[in-house]
């Protein structure tokens, strides 16, 4: 285990703690991180436990059927709308939070960029990061 990854929305009423590692972190150019995030892409941690996640604060939450064909479980503050974290309905146990949500989003550090097939031209990803054309598997 290592220091303690925490963060929350920007107005404050939303707030996690963790002490896990994240076990995959992305950029992800789906469609759906596209609109959710008003750019070309999301930036996220994923955590293996969501039960040992310490949350506070109730968040909104908005299911969406992602490119994958999954069911995503989008989590925000109702008060400032800050995307917090997310969940996915095949893997409950899993907990995705976004890297801007970090108190130190320095200790982002992406492995890889998904769903590159739907990226924009001008959305520019680190060209050394290794690209997936959709969600690798396995």
């Amino acid at each position: 285990m290592s220091e303690a990854y925490t963060g929350g929305c920007a107005c404050g009423a939303i707030r996690y703690s963790t002490k896990h590692s994240p076990i995959f972190q992305n950029h992800c150019q789906c469609t759906d991180c596209q609109k959710r995030s008003g750019t070309g892409h999301g930036s996220y941690l994923t955590f293996p436990v969501r039960s040992e996640m310490t949350i506070t604060g109730e968040a909104t939450h908005w299911e969406v059927k992602g490119d994958s064909g999954n069911i995503k479980i989008h989590s925000f503050c109702p008060v400032c709308g800050t995307p917090v974290y997310l969940s996915f309905a095949a893997m409950p146990d899993l907990i995705a939070i976004h890297a801007g949500s970090l108190d130190e989003p320095s200790r982002f550090s992406p492995h890889v960029l998904t769903y590159k097939v739907r990226g924009l031209k001008w959305d520019s990803i680190d060209p050394s990061l290794k690209t997936f054309e959709t969600m690798p598997t396995g």
